[in-house]
């Protein structure tokens, strides 16, 4: 005879009470209660629980006893069967990874191989100020083109350059789950090729960096060494040595050898992946201020922070900027020839037959040229200037 509610609640005596069909009610010594399905398969009898009378109710049991029937009637053994539901459960909470996780995972694999040491920061900062708002707790798999959109929307038409970066990094982190099993294959929903194009206006070319006019130059230098802060004299010594401002901002004291006044930016840093010597002038190593230990960044600042100046300033040119300033005064008010303005700037050779030819890095000829540039950026007479500085001959 079948069970009820109240003789479910009121059977106390240890034992097993049927309610038909293979379902049974289980009695403990201790007065446990739990339900049992009992059935045969490939000629053995098997006992499976469904679990205690507090969490599963009468109706409830029948219905997995109902299932687990048609399970065995299909020639499945239930018990299998849930084993492996409860093995593929524990296998997606494995790999289950929120945005967050995977975009800060994504960073930490890439940031060995990036020579700029700010682009962490770049890539952190944007995902963290874009994407992790709106999706960054949802698991990656669940991502879709909604989501993607929903994050856009806002900055596309009114930062789109910025916009532009951001769709671009979210799909490297989604591609990268899928690499690591942690999202489905599929088409990625932050791809622009074929998809987000559709939808957004195509970014516009990028236009070349603002630069200021090498004639300003000596006067807004005098103004900018004049204000005192760190980021003014990082920005001093970026212009003095034409560098790159990722260059100057993951400078190391152990990259200095201010005896000799050269300043040797290991490969690893460098765009073109080569070994660069820069020479100092006394007016670059003034810049430094007191060494620190060799593992010390000489400038700990933002990647922002040399911007943030210029914008202070009421600049509108850009940090980058400036490596075009020095190329003009180069070819304009000065004899060098270009292949040294080039080393200087650390620029690769295009040339295959000159590259394999080019054996020194004309540095003797790059600290004549670093020192006519510093005695310019350093004389407010010099703007109106026309005079042309000769290569010396040694």
């Amino acid at each position: 005879m079948a069970l009820n509610v109240k003789q479910v609640a009121k059977l106390i005596e240890p034992g097993r009470y049927g309610d038909g069909r293979g379902l049974y009610l289980q009695v403990t010594p201790t007065g446990g209660k739990s339900w049992l399905y009992r059935y045969m398969l490939a000629g053995a009898r098997r006992c499976m629980g469904l679990g205690p009378t507090d969490l599963v109710t009468l109706e409830q049991a029948r219905a997995a006893a109902l299932e687990a029937r048609r399970q065995v009637k299909a020639g499945l053994d239930p018990i299998d069967a849930r084993r492996g539901t409860v093995a593929a459960a524990i296998a997606d909470a494995a790999t289950a990874k929120t945005f967050d996780e995977c975009a800060a995972a994504f960073i930490d694999l890439k940031a060995a191989e990036w020579r700029d040491p700010t682009n962490r920061t770049k890539w952190t900062n944007t995902l963290r100020d874009y994407a992790s708002p709106v999706f960054g707790s949802l698991p990656v798999d669940k991502i879709g083109t909604g989501h993607i959109t929903a994050c856009l929307d806002s900055i596309w038409k009114a930062k789109t350059e910025t916009a532009s970066r951001v769709r671009q990094r979210i799909e490297a982190v989604l591609d990268f789950a899928v690499t690591r099993g942690y999202r489905s294959a599929g088409a990625n929903p932050a791809a622009w090729k074929g998809h987000l194009e559709n939808t957004y206006p195509k970014p516009g070319k990028r236009v070349h960096m603002e630069a200021l006019p090498f004639a300003e130059l000596p006067t807004f230098f005098a103004e900018l060494t004049g204000r005192n802060d760190r980021g003014a004299r990082a920005l001093a010594f970026t212009i003095l040595t034409a560098a790159r401002s990722g260059e100057v901002l993951g400078a190391r004291w152990s990259e200095f050898d201010l005896k000799e006044r050269v300043w040797t930016v290991p490969g690893e840093r460098m765009k073109a992946g080569r070994e660069h010597r820069v020479p100092l002038t006394d007016a670059a190593v003034a810049l430094l201020g007191e060494p620190g230990a060799p593992s010390d960044r000489v400038f700990p600042l933002a990647h922002t922070a040399m911007r943030e100046v210029l914008t202070r300033m009421g600049r509108d040119v850009t940090v980058h900027g400036f490596r075009s300033t020095f190329t003009d005064w180069c070819a304009e008010r000065t004899a060098f020839p270009s292949d040294v303005r080039e080393m200087a700037l650390a620029h690769t050779v295009r040339n295959a037959v000159e590259a394999a030819y080019r054996r020194g890095d004309l540095f003797a000829k790059r600290r004549q040229l670093a020192d006519a540039w510093s005695r310019f950026c350093s004389t407010p007479s010099a703007t109106g200037s026309k005079k042309v500085v000769a290569i010396r001959a040694n």
